[in-house]
Protein backbone atom coordinates (compact mmCIF):
# COMPACT_ATOMS: atom_id res chain seq x y z
CA UNK A 1 0.00 0.00 0.00
CA UNK A 2 1.09 3.31 -0.90
CA UNK A 3 1.68 5.35 1.79
CA UNK A 4 -0.67 8.87 1.91
CA UNK A 5 0.86 10.13 5.05
CA UNK A 6 1.73 13.74 3.99
CA UNK A 7 -0.89 15.19 1.90
CA UNK A 8 -2.68 15.65 4.64
CA UNK A 9 -1.99 19.22 7.01
CA UNK A 10 -3.14 20.82 9.98
CA UNK A 11 -2.41 23.95 10.32
CA UNK A 12 -3.09 25.58 14.19
CA UNK A 13 -3.69 29.84 13.75
CA UNK A 14 -3.98 32.00 16.77
CA UNK A 15 -7.02 33.56 14.79
CA UNK A 16 -7.46 35.77 17.75
CA UNK A 17 -8.80 39.29 17.22
CA UNK A 18 -7.63 42.96 18.21
CA UNK A 19 -10.79 44.41 19.83
CA UNK A 20 -10.49 47.92 21.30
CA UNK A 21 -12.50 49.82 24.38
CA UNK A 22 -12.59 53.68 23.96
CA UNK A 23 -13.20 56.36 25.57
CA UNK A 24 -11.17 56.06 29.09
CA UNK A 25 -7.30 57.50 29.07
CA UNK A 26 -5.45 58.11 31.65
CA UNK A 27 -6.29 61.00 32.33
CA UNK A 28 -9.70 59.95 32.43
CA UNK A 29 -8.71 57.42 35.10
CA UNK A 30 -6.91 59.84 36.96
CA UNK A 31 -10.04 62.70 36.93
CA UNK A 32 -12.49 59.31 38.23
CA UNK A 33 -10.49 57.62 40.69
CA UNK A 34 -12.92 57.57 43.00
CA UNK A 35 -14.07 54.77 41.01
CA UNK A 36 -11.11 52.75 40.57
CA UNK A 37 -11.11 52.28 44.21
CA UNK A 38 -14.70 51.61 44.29
CA UNK A 39 -14.38 48.78 41.75
CA UNK A 40 -10.76 47.66 43.23
CA UNK A 41 -12.83 44.55 44.95
CA UNK A 42 -14.88 43.14 42.51
CA UNK A 43 -17.55 41.83 45.29
CA UNK A 44 -18.45 45.27 46.24
CA UNK A 45 -19.14 46.55 42.25
CA UNK A 46 -22.74 46.54 42.37
CA UNK A 47 -23.45 48.27 45.72
CA UNK A 48 -20.56 50.84 45.44
CA UNK A 49 -21.86 51.75 42.09
CA UNK A 50 -24.70 52.68 43.25
CA UNK A 51 -23.50 55.54 45.58
CA UNK A 52 -21.01 56.64 42.63
CA UNK A 53 -23.32 57.08 39.78
CA UNK A 54 -25.40 59.51 42.73
CA UNK A 55 -21.90 61.43 42.62
CA UNK A 56 -20.90 61.20 38.95
CA UNK A 57 -24.54 60.86 37.27
CA UNK A 58 -23.58 61.61 33.35
CA UNK A 59 -22.60 59.33 30.76
CA UNK A 60 -19.16 59.74 30.87
CA UNK A 61 -19.11 57.95 34.68
CA UNK A 62 -21.27 54.85 33.53
CA UNK A 63 -19.14 54.91 30.36
CA UNK A 64 -16.48 54.13 32.37
CA UNK A 65 -17.91 52.07 34.66
CA UNK A 66 -18.51 49.81 32.00
CA UNK A 67 -15.05 49.80 30.47
CA UNK A 68 -13.82 48.37 34.42
CA UNK A 69 -16.59 45.98 34.13
CA UNK A 70 -15.53 45.00 30.63
CA UNK A 71 -11.70 44.63 31.95
CA UNK A 72 -12.79 42.49 34.90
CA UNK A 73 -14.81 40.42 32.09
CA UNK A 74 -18.23 40.91 33.56
CA UNK A 75 -19.66 42.09 30.07
CA UNK A 76 -23.55 41.29 30.97
CA UNK A 77 -23.44 44.67 33.83
CA UNK A 78 -21.24 46.55 31.40
CA UNK A 79 -23.38 46.71 29.19
CA UNK A 80 -26.46 48.02 31.58
CA UNK A 81 -23.60 50.90 31.98
CA UNK A 82 -23.47 51.35 28.61
CA UNK A 83 -26.97 51.42 28.37
CA UNK A 84 -27.53 54.19 30.59
CA UNK A 85 -24.30 56.11 29.06
CA UNK A 86 -26.81 56.03 25.80
CA UNK A 87 -29.65 57.18 27.55
CA UNK A 88 -28.15 60.11 29.28
CA UNK A 89 -26.56 60.71 25.77
CA UNK A 90 -27.77 59.32 22.78
CA UNK A 91 -25.06 60.79 20.38
CA UNK A 92 -21.91 59.11 22.81
CA UNK A 93 -19.93 57.67 20.24
CA UNK A 94 -17.58 55.86 22.02
CA UNK A 95 -20.23 53.66 24.31
CA UNK A 96 -21.80 52.72 20.95
CA UNK A 97 -18.30 51.40 20.45
CA UNK A 98 -17.79 49.98 23.85
CA UNK A 99 -21.38 48.16 23.86
CA UNK A 100 -20.60 47.36 21.05
CA UNK A 101 -17.37 44.95 22.02
CA UNK A 102 -19.19 44.21 25.15
CA UNK A 103 -21.26 42.21 22.81
CA UNK A 104 -19.28 40.92 20.85
CA UNK A 105 -17.48 38.92 23.71
CA UNK A 106 -21.07 37.28 24.93
CA UNK A 107 -21.40 36.37 21.07
CA UNK A 108 -24.39 38.50 20.22
CA UNK A 109 -22.06 39.62 16.87
CA UNK A 110 -25.22 40.70 15.17
CA UNK A 111 -26.03 43.64 18.04
CA UNK A 112 -22.01 43.95 18.06
CA UNK A 113 -22.28 45.06 14.58
CA UNK A 114 -25.38 47.34 15.11
CA UNK A 115 -23.45 49.04 17.99
CA UNK A 116 -20.20 49.31 15.64
CA UNK A 117 -22.68 50.43 13.02
CA UNK A 118 -24.01 53.58 15.44
CA UNK A 119 -20.62 54.69 16.48
CA UNK A 120 -19.49 55.23 12.84
CA UNK A 121 -22.54 56.97 11.96
CA UNK A 122 -22.11 59.44 14.52
CA UNK A 123 -18.14 59.62 14.15
CA UNK A 124 -17.18 59.25 10.34
CA UNK A 125 -13.41 58.77 11.41
CA UNK A 126 -14.20 56.02 14.32
CA UNK A 127 -10.49 53.95 13.86
CA UNK A 128 -11.58 52.10 16.54
CA UNK A 129 -15.25 51.03 15.65
CA UNK A 130 -14.51 49.95 11.95
CA UNK A 131 -11.34 47.70 13.91
CA UNK A 132 -13.76 46.14 16.01
CA UNK A 133 -16.89 46.13 13.08
CA UNK A 134 -14.02 43.95 11.12
CA UNK A 135 -12.96 41.92 14.03
CA UNK A 136 -16.80 40.78 14.46
CA UNK A 137 -17.38 40.12 11.06
CA UNK A 138 -13.90 37.64 11.49
CA UNK A 139 -15.71 36.02 13.75
CA UNK A 140 -19.16 35.57 11.50
CA UNK A 141 -16.61 34.35 9.15
CA UNK A 142 -16.98 37.19 6.59
CA UNK A 143 -13.47 37.80 5.38
CA UNK A 144 -14.54 39.55 2.52
CA UNK A 145 -16.80 42.04 4.52
CA UNK A 146 -13.86 42.28 6.98
CA UNK A 147 -11.05 43.68 5.33
CA UNK A 148 -12.68 46.93 4.08
CA UNK A 149 -13.05 47.88 7.68
CA UNK A 150 -9.82 46.88 8.39
CA UNK A 151 -8.64 49.07 5.09
CA UNK A 152 -10.61 51.90 6.68
CA UNK A 153 -9.13 51.93 10.09
CA UNK A 154 -5.84 51.66 9.09
CA UNK A 155 -6.54 54.64 6.67
CA UNK A 156 -7.22 56.98 9.45
CA UNK A 157 -4.39 55.46 11.76
CA UNK A 158 -1.66 53.95 9.72
CA UNK A 159 0.00 52.93 12.92
CA UNK A 160 -2.92 50.77 14.35
CA UNK A 161 -1.31 47.72 15.66
CA UNK A 162 -4.46 45.82 15.32
CA UNK A 163 -5.90 46.68 12.62
CA UNK A 164 -2.97 45.02 10.27
CA UNK A 165 -3.46 41.91 12.33
CA UNK A 166 -6.87 42.05 12.21
CA UNK A 167 -6.23 42.16 8.49
CA UNK A 168 -3.96 39.21 8.54
CA UNK A 169 -6.19 37.19 9.95
CA UNK A 170 -8.98 38.00 7.32
CA UNK A 171 -6.49 37.30 4.64
CA UNK A 172 -5.01 34.04 5.57
CA UNK A 173 -8.80 32.58 6.10
CA UNK A 174 -9.00 33.78 2.48
CA UNK A 175 -6.06 31.47 1.62
CA UNK A 176 -4.64 34.99 0.96
CA UNK A 177 -0.95 34.07 2.53
CA UNK A 178 1.05 36.14 1.05
CA UNK A 179 -1.10 39.22 1.93
CA UNK A 180 -1.54 38.22 5.37
CA UNK A 181 2.55 37.87 5.95
CA UNK A 182 2.71 41.55 4.21
CA UNK A 183 0.21 42.50 7.44
CA UNK A 184 2.01 40.46 9.74
CA UNK A 185 5.12 41.97 8.93
CA UNK A 186 3.83 45.57 9.24
CA UNK A 187 2.00 44.35 12.68
CA UNK A 188 5.68 43.33 13.67
CA UNK A 189 7.49 46.21 12.97
CA UNK A 190 5.39 48.18 14.80
CA UNK A 191 5.25 45.54 18.34
CA UNK A 192 8.30 43.72 17.86
CA UNK A 193 7.26 41.74 20.90
CA UNK A 194 3.41 40.69 19.27
CA UNK A 195 3.40 37.23 19.75
CA UNK A 196 0.17 36.01 18.26
CA UNK A 197 1.56 37.34 14.81
CA UNK A 198 4.76 35.85 14.72
CA UNK A 199 2.59 32.10 15.50
CA UNK A 200 0.02 33.31 12.62
CA UNK A 201 2.75 34.62 10.41
CA UNK A 202 4.44 30.94 10.67
CA UNK A 203 1.23 29.64 10.05
CA UNK A 204 0.82 31.67 6.88
CA UNK A 205 4.70 30.08 5.68
CA UNK A 206 3.72 26.74 6.50
CA UNK A 207 0.78 26.83 3.90
CA UNK A 208 2.91 28.55 1.53
CA UNK A 209 5.96 25.70 2.30
CA UNK A 210 8.10 28.35 3.40
CA UNK A 211 9.14 25.89 6.37
CA UNK A 212 12.44 27.10 7.38
CA UNK A 213 11.19 30.78 8.08
CA UNK A 214 8.20 29.36 9.52
CA UNK A 215 10.49 27.87 12.08
CA UNK A 216 12.07 31.19 12.79
CA UNK A 217 8.60 32.74 13.65
CA UNK A 218 7.35 29.72 16.19
CA UNK A 219 11.40 30.21 17.60
CA UNK A 220 9.95 33.26 18.82
CA UNK A 221 6.49 32.41 19.75
CA UNK A 222 8.64 30.09 22.36
CA UNK A 223 11.18 32.82 23.15
CA UNK A 224 8.17 35.34 24.10
CA UNK A 225 6.13 32.02 25.85
CA UNK A 226 7.27 29.01 26.08
CA UNK A 227 4.40 27.41 27.39
CA UNK A 228 2.30 27.34 24.41
CA UNK A 229 1.45 23.97 23.07
CA UNK A 230 0.22 25.09 19.38
CA UNK A 231 3.52 26.94 18.53
CA UNK A 232 5.51 23.58 19.42
CA UNK A 233 2.22 22.25 17.38
CA UNK A 234 3.01 24.38 14.34
CA UNK A 235 6.90 23.94 14.33
CA UNK A 236 6.78 20.83 14.43
CA UNK A 237 4.62 20.78 10.88
CA UNK A 238 7.24 22.64 9.79
CA UNK A 239 9.97 20.35 10.87
CA UNK A 240 7.57 17.48 9.45
CA UNK A 241 7.72 19.74 5.92
CA UNK A 242 11.67 19.73 6.07
CA UNK A 243 11.64 15.85 6.14
CA UNK A 244 12.91 16.47 10.21
CA UNK A 245 10.85 13.91 11.44
CA UNK A 246 12.82 13.21 15.11
CA UNK A 247 12.58 17.16 15.24
CA UNK A 248 8.83 17.30 14.40
CA UNK A 249 8.06 14.23 16.93
CA UNK A 250 10.17 16.14 19.94
CA UNK A 251 7.72 19.22 18.93
CA UNK A 252 4.87 17.33 19.12
CA UNK A 253 6.13 15.69 22.23
CA UNK A 254 5.67 19.41 24.04
CA UNK A 255 2.71 20.51 22.50
CA UNK A 256 1.04 16.83 23.97
CA UNK A 257 3.10 18.12 27.27
CA UNK A 258 1.51 21.24 27.61
CA UNK A 259 -1.68 19.86 26.41
CA UNK A 260 -2.79 16.33 27.07
CA UNK A 261 -5.88 16.33 24.53
CA UNK A 262 -4.24 18.10 21.83
CA UNK A 263 -5.64 15.08 19.50
CA UNK A 264 -3.86 16.89 16.12
CA UNK A 265 -0.29 16.50 17.95
CA UNK A 266 -1.29 12.62 18.44
CA UNK A 267 -2.25 12.34 15.00
CA UNK A 268 0.73 14.37 13.06
CA UNK A 269 3.22 12.89 15.67
CA UNK A 270 2.03 9.34 14.29
CA UNK A 271 2.58 10.22 10.97
CA UNK A 272 6.34 11.43 11.82
CA UNK A 273 6.18 7.57 13.51
CA UNK A 274 5.38 5.89 10.36
CA UNK A 275 7.68 8.00 8.27
CA UNK A 276 10.12 6.94 10.25
CA UNK A 277 8.96 3.00 9.94
CA UNK A 278 7.98 3.34 13.67
CA UNK A 279 4.49 2.07 12.98
CA UNK A 280 3.82 0.54 16.83
CA UNK A 281 4.69 3.23 18.32
CA UNK A 282 2.73 5.27 15.58
CA UNK A 283 -0.75 3.27 16.25
CA UNK A 284 -0.91 4.18 20.09
CA UNK A 285 -0.95 7.75 19.05
CA UNK A 286 -3.52 6.96 16.70
CA UNK A 287 -5.27 4.82 19.31
CA UNK A 288 -5.24 7.77 21.73
CA UNK A 289 -6.79 10.41 19.42
CA UNK A 290 -9.86 7.62 18.74
CA UNK A 291 -9.67 7.32 22.59
CA UNK A 292 -10.88 10.95 22.76
CA UNK A 293 -12.39 11.16 19.93
CA UNK A 294 -14.04 7.69 18.70
CA UNK A 295 -15.26 9.78 15.51
CA UNK A 296 -11.67 11.45 14.42
CA UNK A 297 -11.99 9.85 10.56
CA UNK A 298 -8.16 11.29 10.17
CA UNK A 299 -6.94 8.95 13.07
CA UNK A 300 -8.33 6.02 11.73
CA UNK A 301 -7.32 6.30 8.14
CA UNK A 302 -3.38 7.27 8.96
CA UNK A 303 -3.87 3.96 11.29
CA UNK A 304 -4.46 1.87 8.62
CA UNK A 305 -1.36 2.55 7.15
CA UNK A 306 0.69 2.09 10.23
CA UNK A 307 -1.54 -1.63 10.40
CA UNK A 308 -0.74 -2.50 6.78
CA UNK A 309 2.87 -1.58 7.25
CA UNK A 310 2.80 -4.38 10.08
CA UNK A 311 1.07 -7.10 8.22
CA UNK A 312 -2.55 -6.14 9.39
CA UNK A 313 -4.56 -6.28 6.45
CA UNK A 314 -7.84 -6.99 7.84
CA UNK A 315 -7.19 -4.38 10.78
CA UNK A 316 -6.38 -2.14 8.06
CA UNK A 317 -9.01 -2.60 6.12
CA UNK A 318 -11.41 -1.97 9.17
CA UNK A 319 -9.62 1.49 9.64
CA UNK A 320 -10.54 2.04 6.04
CA UNK A 321 -13.90 1.45 6.10
CA UNK A 322 -13.88 3.26 9.25
CA UNK A 323 -12.18 6.39 7.61
CA UNK A 324 -14.31 6.21 4.43
CA UNK A 325 -17.77 5.93 6.37
CA UNK A 326 -17.09 9.43 8.64
CA UNK A 327 -15.73 10.89 5.55
CA UNK A 328 -12.34 10.58 3.61
CA UNK A 329 -13.02 9.97 0.54
CA UNK A 330 -9.27 8.67 -0.39
CA UNK A 331 -9.89 5.91 1.93
CA UNK A 332 -12.19 4.51 -1.12
CA UNK A 333 -9.20 4.05 -3.48
CA UNK A 334 -7.14 1.74 -1.33
CA UNK A 335 -10.13 -0.23 0.35
CA UNK A 336 -10.60 -0.86 -3.80
CA UNK A 337 -7.34 -1.93 -3.92
CA UNK A 338 -6.20 -3.91 -0.91
CA UNK A 339 -9.53 -5.18 1.13
CA UNK A 340 -11.97 -7.33 -0.02
CA UNK A 341 -15.18 -7.16 0.37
Amino acid sequence: MKKYLYKFKIISVLFLFSINYFGLTANDYFKIDNLMDSLKNYNKVSQDSNEIIKLETDAFAFNSLGIMKCEMGNYKLAILDFNKAIELNPVYEDAFNNRGTAKDKLGDYSGAILDYNKAIELRHDFAEAYNNRGSTKNRLTDYSGAIPDFNKSIELNPLYIGAYYNRGVAKANLNDYNGAILDYNKAIELKPDYLDAYNNRGSAKINLGYYRGAILDLNKVIELKPDIAMAYYNRGFAKFGLSDFKGAIIDYDKAIELQPDYLDAYVNRGNAKNNLNDFSSAILDFNKVIELNPNNANAYYFRAFSKYSLGDINGSCLDLRKASELGIIAANIYIKEHCKK
